[in-house]
């Protein structure tokens, strides 16, 4: 309990005196956005390694050299904690923003960090506005803003790493209309630090695999019109190798 309260009153602290932070970037983004998402990722990034050097969590990086470098790519990955965003944003090079529920647009300091660090606010229910959502993460990649999306929906509270909930396929939408590469993600480990044990927070040993990038236009035919259900294989390849690495799953024949 003493970390999720150490956790928890940081956060509040950060967000509370970070108010002086938040006008001088957004009048530094008045004269030029990209300065002011490369300062605003830098403090994000700072705090959540604090963050996460509170919460006890140590984090393996594996694929890192599958990022492309020289241009902006969707990232696809499994869900299982909030901590993802927080180990996903301190392990990739360059801007990056997530692709977010609408309600976290409503909460106050946190949400306008959101912003400034790309985040972009999906209307699950409203087709119409998750559309806009949709066409607003294209002309960010455009601008060599990556995004990263969570296909499952939500946060998957399945006890097994290997039980993905169904992938949408519109999430891979950006990738398909702006042409930029599509790069699997795969996260382990970071349910064992809140989501597993609830309202405790533990120390945990978390890595993250980022995979061979792919273009949706180079898919085999069959997997061509169910680009989801690709890279759901691919991710979940990825935690299979993972988990027998570990130890925790007996290799297949």
């Amino acid at each position: 309990m003493i970390r999720f309260i150490l956790v928890a009153s940081t956060v509040i602290i950060f967000l509370i005196l970070s108010i002086p932070v938040l006008i001088f970037l957004w009048l530094t983004g008045r004269k030029d956005r990209r300065l002011r998402d490369v300062l605003s990722l830098a403090v994000v990034q700072w705090i959540f390694r604090i963050l996460l050097r509170m919460a006890g969590v140590t984090i393996t990086v594996k694929g890192k050299e599958n990022i492309p470098t020289d241009q902006a790519v969707l990232y696809v990955g499994n869900h299982r904690s909030y901590f993802d965003i927080l180990v996903g944003y301190v392990t990739v090079p360059g801007l990056m923003g997530f692709v977010a529920k609408k309600e976290m647009e409503k909460i106050p300091l946190l949400s306008a960090w959101m912003k400034f660090v790309n985040c972009l606010f999906l209307d699950r229910k409203n087709l119409k506005e998750g559309l806009k959502t949709i066409l607003t993460g294209i002309e960010q990649v455009k601008r060599g803003v990556s995004v990263w999306i969570f296909p499952e929906g939500t946060r998957n509270r399945e006890e097994n790493l290997l039980d993905l909930l169904p992938f949408k396929e519109g999430s891979i939408k950006i990738a398909e209309k702006s042409g930029c590469p599509v790069v699997p993600v795969a996260i382990s480990g970071t349910a064992e630090v809140f989501e597993g044990h609830f309202p405790f927070i533990r120390p945990s040993q978390v890595t993250i695999e980022y995979g061979t990038p792919f273009y949706t236009k180079e898919l085999e035919p069959e997997f061509k019109k169910f680009p989801g259900a690709y890279v759901e294989n691919q991710i979940k390849a990825m935690l299979e190798a993972e988990l027998i690495n570990q130890g925790k799953l007996t290799g297949r024949a």
